[in-house]
């Protein structure tokens, strides 16, 4: 019976939970600069060597998002320092931290279709439709 998970998954599953811990507990007092972030995921390679761990901020601004990626990266070798003490691996892989704008894409995403679905229902009243009665038609 084969497995569900293969160990790559399973270490990226781990990973994933434990820098999301460290983020949450340890990290705010080794520097504080750093806002709310959010452990949208982790990859692993094959051979468990290198690790990416996928981040999401609040923050819109193009400047404090550079900020925020320049201080994970300092911060690095902390952070794998404190994950080699939580996980039983011989060697624990070596971090890269990308910013995972899905989330702000699908913000975005939304309210283009929330606008347009609106404007369309704003031009079919100038015509002199009823937008609710052209729905159930379809």
């Amino acid at each position: 019976m084969a497995r569900e998970f293969s160990r790559t998954d399973r270490v990226g599953q781990q990973i994933h939970k434990e820098v999301a811990s460290i983020f949450q507990n340890e990290f705010k007092n080794h520097d504080p600069r750093l806002g709310m972030i959010t452990v949208a995921g982790a990859e692993v390679s094959r051979d468990l060597a290198y690790a990416k761990i996928f981040v999401t901020f609040f923050e819109n601004d193009e400047e404090k998002l550079k900020l925020n990626m320049e201080i994970l990266e300092d911060s690095k070798g902390f952070v794998r320092t404190l994950l080699a003490k939580r996980m039983r691996m011989r060697a624990v892989p070596a971090l890269k931290f990308v910013n995972d704008s899905s989330l702000v894409e699908g913000v975005r995403i939304s309210s283009l279709v929330s606008e347009t679905i609106r404007k369309d229902e704003e031009r079919a009243r100038k015509a002199g439709r009823d937008p609710e009665q052209d729905e159930g038609n379809e």
